[in-house]
């Protein structure tokens, strides 16, 4: 190839090396060096007849070197293109390497384009009642003040939040956390492609943390994510977080599954009764009720808490959990949750042998393999059935128990109202003791005590994220 200087014209000579190529005659094309072109060339084979191929020509070659080029494929002769023809803008070599570079895409990339657009920004709004300030109520300030520094004082403020969501129908039904909605007087979500509407909650379930929100689409179908199984995950999955934390809208964080079924004991919420996902995708305000996506971009979690003295601790909702209510949710209706009202501890002899040789220590404990009883709460299953405070559970149902999970599932499987066969060992003295326990409904036993512990107009509920030190981590079923 002769060769020229830089940005110049210079002319490639091809030469086909071909099996059944009599004659192989020299092709001239001409074009600028690290130009790409495509080119017909004619040649004749070894029966006589001529063939034609199209081929690509890079504009780089060896001096004194000719470009040795197969044809991809044999094809009929076909009419060389016209010098009109020729004269098209010929694609870059950078063109073609850019091309080639995004042929493929990380399974990050293709998870994000199936769930991204079903993923939603909530907004709600709640309106909280000032309390009275004590010292504006003292007669000798009002007799100064009179009242009408009272009336100019504010009654209300509003308290604004934000979460997300995605939805799980075409017809605008959407999934989220039940903190961020609770009570909320007024829920506004907002699409990825910035579309709002008011969302109604037709159903919430505060142990569970889910709440299912319904928008008035006008019949136009939404974008809808696809659910997975949580129960196929295990330890080292890819899992990717989308949602709008601290107001970023469309944020995407990746991460692995660090550890599954995690109690609420064991996170720091022993309000809720789950068993979460652990990861360190990172979660922050915001995220809350977006989804957990698997490398193949399917639903397996609904992300929820985080541990704020950590870093890289996140939680989420199995989607298995969440499926198993969704139909009752989306009706409105109320989920029962069997209980019997203890908190309880796993026991070793180990543990109960330390306990013993305390002199301070509360009571004595059989030093055995069980679940210990740290209280009964108080009109309760288990306080009418006569269970009492540092009874050790061995069995439950003539199933042994060897830790307080185990009890955990056993009630969580029961049905509300259902007797529970329960063997306690009571003393040190080894008095083993036969107690019937019927499971209550949590959901009922809770609103009932909140209606007589309401707080004070203004005080603010606890936080649902709150971490527990370890000594207080027990379970509740």
């Amino acid at each position: 190839m002769k060769r020229e200087a830089p940005g110049s014209r210079v002319v490639v000579a091809l030469a086909f090396n071909y099996h059944n190529c009599q004659a192989a005659p020299h092709v001239g094309s001409e074009f600028r060096q690290g130009e790409v072109a495509q080119r017909i060339v004619k040649y004749r084979t070894s029966d006589g007849g001529e063939r034609a191929v199209s081929v690509r020509i890079f504009g780089k070659a060896k001096e004194n070197k000719q470009q040795h080029v197969e044809p991809p494929s044999q094809q009929p002769l076909q009419k060389l293109p016209t010098q009109q023809q020729e004269q098209k803008p010929e694609a870059t070599a950078s063109d073609f390497t850019a091309q080639n570079r995004r042929l493929s895409s990380s399974f990050v990339t293709k998870a994000v384009k199936l769930v991204g657009p079903a993923v939603v920004r909530i907004d709600t709004e709640r309106v909280v009642q000032l309390p009275a300030d004590p010292v504006l109520e003292d007669p000798l300030f009002r007799y100064f003040f009179g009242d009408e520094f009272q009336r100019q004082l504010p009654k209300e403020r509003t308290e604004r939040g934000q979460g997300s969501g995605f939805f799980i129908s075409s017809d605008g039904l959407l999934l989220t956390n039940a903190h961020v909605v609770a009570k909320a007087s007024k829920v506004t979500v907002t699409l990825i492609d910035g579309r709002s509407y008011p969302g109604k909650v037709v159903g919430t379930d505060d142990l569970l943390d889910l709440a299912v929100i319904r928008i008035d689409t006008h019949s136009e179908k939404v974008p809808t994510a696809p659910l997975g199984s949580s129960g196929e995950l295990q330890v080292g999955d890819w899992v990717i977080a989308l949602g709008n934390p601290v107001g970023l809208d469309n944020t995407v964080t990746l991460g692995i599954v660090s550890s599954l079924n995690r109690s609420s004991a064991e996170v720091g919420i022993p309000d809720k009764k789950i068993n979460f996902i652990q990861t360190d995708a990172a979660i922050n305000p915001g995220n809350s009720g977006g989804p957990l996506v698997n490398e193949f971009g399917e639903v397996v979690g609904i992300s929820t808490a985080i541990r704020p003295n950590a870093e890289g601790i996140g939680f989420a909702i199995p989607i298995d959990t969440a499926k198993a209510v969704l139909d009752m949710l989306a009706k409105g209706e109320k989920v029962q949750h069997p209980f019997i009202g203890i908190q309880m501890v796993t026991l070793t002899p180990e543990l109960a042998k330390q306990n013993n040789q305390d002199p301070n220590a509360l009571a004595l404990i059989p030093e055995v393999s069980g679940v210990l009883v740290l209280k009964v709460l108080p009109k309760t299953p288990a306080a009418e059935s006569g269970l009492r405070r540092f009874d050790v559970i061995l069995a439950v149902n003539g199933n042994a128990i060897s830790n307080a999970r185990d009890i955990q599932k056993i009630v969580d499987s029961s049905r509300v109202g259902q007797e529970l066969k329960i063997r306690v060992l009571r003393g040190v003295d080894g008095k083993t003791i036969d107690i019937s326990i019927r499971t209550a409904d949590m959901t009922q036993f809770r609103l009932e005590e909140e209606k007589k512990l309401s707080p004070e107009e203004g005080q603010e509920a606890p936080p649902g994220i709150v971490p527990m030190p370890r000594h207080r981590r027990f379970s509740i079923p």
